[in-house]
């Protein structure tokens, strides 16, 4: 769940005023102020909502929703943590092995959205991987206590863990509501989706109340509502893969009712040796790849961006640019190691100049 990206949001402010018509007078529109707001307790990770609005008391009522949403879909699909009255991916991890669980309906439309993600990347983004990510994360927490004794995983583990990630047997009753896992040693981890779609369906509930002129940037998955204040598009920086150089960022883009979202190597990983080994990992090889240092993505939904960020990391760059050109109003930038940048066919018309 944890691709994190920087971003540069510039400070400006809207004033809009309307016409007489010829009876009555219509009432001058109230000036937009810009607010902010930041969580540091959903995710996993730091979330920060700008908005321009008409009052303190607009934007706190706007957000107060946010935070109810965060909270929701942050314990449905924490795998690592239980909660009270909550069937979430971490009890499905331990009882849908067993027999049938029931789960909330965006549970189970989070699995169904994932389904779809699978065939549209041929497997590369798969949310029934948890049994070899899990033991991924585990060397990674071993690792990065304790430096000394950092371990690559054996292959015949991950082999093994191989064996139940079929997304097949992830097995939905969506009359009944319920989640089985024909496979009991099979585990789910969203961590390419779940927080994408988690800020794609916050967004979409703000825009049916109305609301506009507003970002989420929900640990680095960018969401925008409508533009900034004044008209114009919000600005982002793109983070610099490499940690080492002056330059914190690769340059900045600008958009409006789109996402972004990049996934990189630079994000979680720990070393055995001199070799790192990241947290994105290849569902043909069983290990990181490094072919590219990031990749990211702009598309209008959050939830896809989250995805395909994670299946053109695997990808190759042949494959990922076809890939991205099948999905409609989607553009991607690819970031070898070398620094090498590579865009797709309409990226760069969303790069703003050097300030």
């Amino acid at each position: 769940m944890k691709k994190i990206l920087s971003a540069l949001f510039a400070v400006l402010m809207v004033l809009g005023i309307s016409g007489c018509a010829q009876t009555e007078p219509v009432p001058e529109e109230i000036p937009k102020q810009k607010f902010t707001k930041s969580y540091i307790d959903y995710f996993d990770t730091a979330s920060t909502i700008v908005g321009y609005d008409v009052s303190q008391e607009a934007f706190d009522a706007n957000c107060a929703i946010i935070e109810e949403e965060l909270k929701h879909y942050h314990e449905l699909y924490d795998i690592y943590n239980s909660y009270e009255g909550v069937n979430n991916l971490y009890y499905l991890n331990r009882e849908a092995g067993k027999a049938p669980v029931k789960v909330d309906e965006d549970i189970i439309a989070l699995f169904e959205f994932g389904r779809e993600i699978y065939d549209l990347t041929a497997g590369k983004t798969n949310y029934a991987m948890g049994a070899v990510l899990e033991i991924w994360h585990n060397y990674r927490e071993a690792g990065n206590f304790d430096y000394f004794s950092a371990e690559v995983p054996p292959m015949d583990m991950l082999k093994d863990a191989s064996e139940h990630c079929d997304i097949n047997d992830v097995v939905i009753d969506k009359e009944n509501s319920t989640v089985f896992f024909a496979d009991p040693m099979l585990k789910v981890d969203v961590g390419a989706i779940g927080k994408g779609y988690a800020t794609e369906m916050i967004a979409r509930i703000l825009e049916e109340k109305g609301v506009d002129n507003y970002t989420l940037n929900i640990g680095g998955n960018i969401r925008t509502i409508g533009t900034k204040g004044d008209g114009t598009a919000w600005v982002a920086g793109i983070q610099n893969p490499d940690l080492t150089s002056e330059q914190t960022f690769i340059l900045r883009v600008g958009f409006s009712d789109l996402a972004l979202v990049t996934s990189g190597s630079y994000q979680r990983y720990y070393y055995v040796g001199d070799t790192k080994y990241h947290h994105i990992i290849d569902p043909e090889t069983l290990f990181p790849k490094d072919t590219f240092s990031a990749v990211s993505i702009l598309t209008p939904d959050s939830g896809i961006a989250d995805a395909v960020s994670t299946a053109c990391f695997n990808l190759s760059l042949e494959e990922g640019m076809e890939l991205i050109e099948s999905i409609e109003n989607t553009e991607a930038m690819w970031v070898e190691p070398d620094g090498t940048i590579h865009y797709s066919s309409g990226f760069e018309k969303f790069i703003q100049p050097e300030e």
